[in-house]
């Protein structure tokens, strides 16, 4: 497969297309550095109209087609235990080609985990190779990453035997919740999947994922007066922390599944009977059928407590992103990329990991695809996010010839054990 891989890249477009991207390297770092300064927190509605506007018109050079897909509210339990309408993005839409007998869905995310009102904005130099800043890693230098990779492409005679198609979301760092059924649509429409997720500072892949679930459970009793009137009282967060206490004995339950009780609030002051408490915690699951385990022992223990001695118990939430378990395909396809990545002099090894993403939701439709094809970067969802500089060509040389690869056939094998 290497010495395939070989000839493409002493072909003199596919060199010079390859070299171009060397040409744009600043233009990158220019471009992210702008895009950093713009907070597009996953509730800030107005600052993702704002990245929406920055990638379009990034993206024109490529003269793609173009939908803007407003996706459906949500719902969450707020501060007061109360369900409640949240609004969401919009998913930005390109492609081009579609009717081409070789497609490939290229998926990323405009949104960072970080708040219009985070201290966390503004993104400064750490070095002369590593910038420090909000979204530089996660993800809009993988948008960057997409749009450059294109560019090369689109250089090549190989192009015009690929349709391509980008997803962009808005709500992935909130688990993908609304264009989940966008994506998975979309996967079914594709031979393979891109995405572009940060990869490890070392240049390290994710392989297999864990999946996740996210929930909210809200306990409901009486209150009462602490001194007078104790016993008339029905403390709810005795009632939850005991909830949490069986939440969290199911941590190891099945190999490698975790439950992470995260955040909780109950109580007004400390002579009131609680009347209400809540707690948000998180699942993460090796194996598909662990799922429905969990599912069924939380459901024990909200029957344990529901409609019991006064008290009242919902559950909010589910599993949002299914395991991503490697098919036949999806370890072709990953293969084909690692030698993709030895040809450029490029290192490539996978990992697995608990953390998951858009790569869970295109596997789960069916979509052999490699997730972590961004910049080299690290301390993502923190303060301390950064990324490494020179992946911007380094990353964007590799995706470039991953499609010139699949573009001239070479992972028609991938496709084949798709089915």
């Amino acid at each position: 497969m290497s010495s395939t891989f070989a000839r493409l890249t002493e072909n003199d477009a596919v060199k010079a297309a390859l070299a171009n991207i060397d040409a744009r390297q600043q233009c990158m770092v220019d471009m992210v550095l702008e895009w950093s300064r713009v907070n597009s927190g996953s509730r800030n509605l107005a600052g993702l109209d704002e990245m929406e506007k920055k990638v379009l018109d990034a993206f024109k050079v490529l003269e793609p087609e173009v939908e803007l897909i407003d996706l459906d509210d949500g719902e969450a339990v707020n501060e007061a235990g109360e369900l409640v309408t949240i609004k969401n993005g919009r998913t930005i839409r390109l492609f081009k080609r579609p009717g081409a007998n070789r497609r490939v869905l290229m998926t990323g995310h405009t949104d960072t985990v970080f708040a219009k009102d985070h201290k966390f904005q503004e993104p400064v130099w750490l070095d002369g190779d590593t910038i420090n800043g909000p979204g530089v890693a996660d993800m809009k230098g993988g948008i960057l990453v997409i749009l450059n990779a294109l560019r090369a492409f689109e250089e090549t005679p190989l192009a015009e035997h690929v349709g391509w198609e980008i997803l962009l979301s808005p709500d992935e760092e909130t688990g993908s919740l609304a264009s989940a059924k966008i994506l998975a649509d979309r996967a079914k429409a594709a031979d393979i999947g891109l995405t572009y997720e940060p990869a490890l500072a070392d240049g390290t892949l994710a392989g297999a994922r864990k999946g996740s679930g996210n929930y909210t459970l809200v306990v409901r009793g009486k209150a009462a007066h602490a001194g007078r009137e104790f016993h008339n009282g029905r403390n709810a967060v005795v009632a939850l922390s005991s909830m949490v206490t069986a939440l969290a004995s199911l941590t190891g339950e099945r190999e490698e599944m975790t439950v992470n009780p995260a955040v909780i609030r109950g109580g007004v002051a400390p002579n009131v009977v609680p009347d209400m408490a809540w707690c948000r915690f998180n699942v993460r699951l090796k194996e598909p059928e662990h799922a429905e385990y969990f599912e069924r022992k939380v459901g024990e223990i909200v029957a344990t407590w529901d409609g019991v001695d006064g008290y009242s118990v919902t559950l909010h939430g589910g599993i949002n992103r299914p395991p991503k378990a490697l098919s036949d395909a999806n370890i072709m396809l990953m293969e084909a990329i690692k030698a993709c990545g030895g040809e450029l002099g490029i290192k490539v090894d996978y990992v697995p990991t608990g953390g998951c993403c858009e790569g869970n939701n295109l596997a789960a439709a069916g979509l052999p695809n490699v997730d972590t094809l961004g910049v080299r970067g690290g301390m993502i969802h923190s303060a301390d996010e950064f990324v490494c500089v020179d992946s911007f060509k380094e990353r964007a040389k590799l995706s470039a010839l991953i499609l010139m690869a699949f573009a001239s056939g070479q992972l028609d094998d991938v496709i084949k054990a798709k089915g």
